[in-house]
């Protein structure tokens, strides 16, 4: 029998649309807020060919607080059960709460993004693996309230790659099979711009743990930094980044910008069939 997450791993690439049902994640904060807008928006972001929706009502931008369960509850689960009427396509609940994990699930949900890998909830590795469904592990530090005051690392590649994998481990142990998972290094939550730099540049090691990477660097501020641009002018700034986590092994790749990732990553792999074998940078 078919296993729809397995098949979507056969893909050369995943595209995981963003649809934030909040009043203020760092780029569309508000604009799809009401059900109605966030609905329609996930509607389009399927159109436009997504493999994944990641339907998230907590914003986890730097400084960000922290939203009660029933209200996360409240802005997310109605969006999914629309979504699920109207489309089969893989939903995902980006949330660190359990309960909102399990709610979204039983709505109709297939897979967990969870940011804090289960720091912030010790029953979430439980809720997942009674689940069995893919979940997204993801590097961080502190909470989205604190974790850019003062990240520090010695050698940022090689402390995010222990620190997940101890998390994996406490998911293993908890009975979600290994196949159902996924890592994320977290660019931009507790890094520094160099440490955002030096993971992507050497993104091969994580995917040589053998789990699917999902990269999500979509608009964030450490290409703003380097190009000069405002969010709404960093698309192509991320299409680079894109593009160099491709040839470094990401499979997943969580954007705002849904059909141009798409034309973009087409384009690189078809290259990429026709370049020889073993040259730095190619797969």
């Amino acid at each position: 029998m078919s296993e729809p997450f397995l098949d979507l791993l056969q893909k050369p690439f995943v595209v995981m649309g963003v649809l934030n049902v909040t009043p203020d994640s760092f780029y569309d904060g508000g604009e799809h807020y009401s059900l109605e807008r966030a609905v329609d928006h996930g509607k389009r972001l399927i159109d436009e060919g997504a493999d994944v929706l990641d339907v998230g009502g907590e914003s986890t931008r730097p400084g960000s607080d922290s939203v009660a369960v029933d209200e996360e509850i409240g802005r997310v689960v109605p969006v999914i059960e629309k979504l699920r009427a109207h489309s089969s396509v893989a939903l995902s609940i980006d949330t660190s709460k359990s309960e909102v994990a399990d709610k979204a699930l039983k709505a109709g949900a297939t897979w967990v993004n969870d940011v804090s890998a289960g720091r912030f909830d010790d029953r979430m590795a439980a809720v997942v693996a009674r689940h069995q469904c893919p979940t997204v592990l993801m590097h961080s530090r502190e909470t989205p309230k604190t974790m850019q005051h003062s990240p520090s690392y010695q050698n940022a590649v090689e402390e995010m790659i222990q620190e997940l994998s101890s998390s994996i481990e406490r998911f293993l142990s908890a009975g979600l099979e290994k196949s159902r998972i996924v890592v994320d290094p977290g660019i931009g939550f507790a890094k520094r711009q160099e440490d955002n730099l030096e993971i992507l540049a050497h993104l091969d090691s994580l995917a040589a743990l053998g789990y699917p990477v999902l990269i999500g660097t979509s608009r964030k501020s450490f290409i703003g930094r380097i190009t000069g641009r405002e969010v709404e002018n960093r698309l192509w700034g991320t299409l680079a980044t894109e593009t160099h986590a491709f040839l470094r092994g990401a499979k997943i790749f969580r954007v705002h910008d849904v059909k141009e990732t798409i034309d973009c990553l087409k384009v690189v792999h078809e290259i990429e069939l026709h370049a020889p074998k073993g040259v730095p940078g190619i797969r």
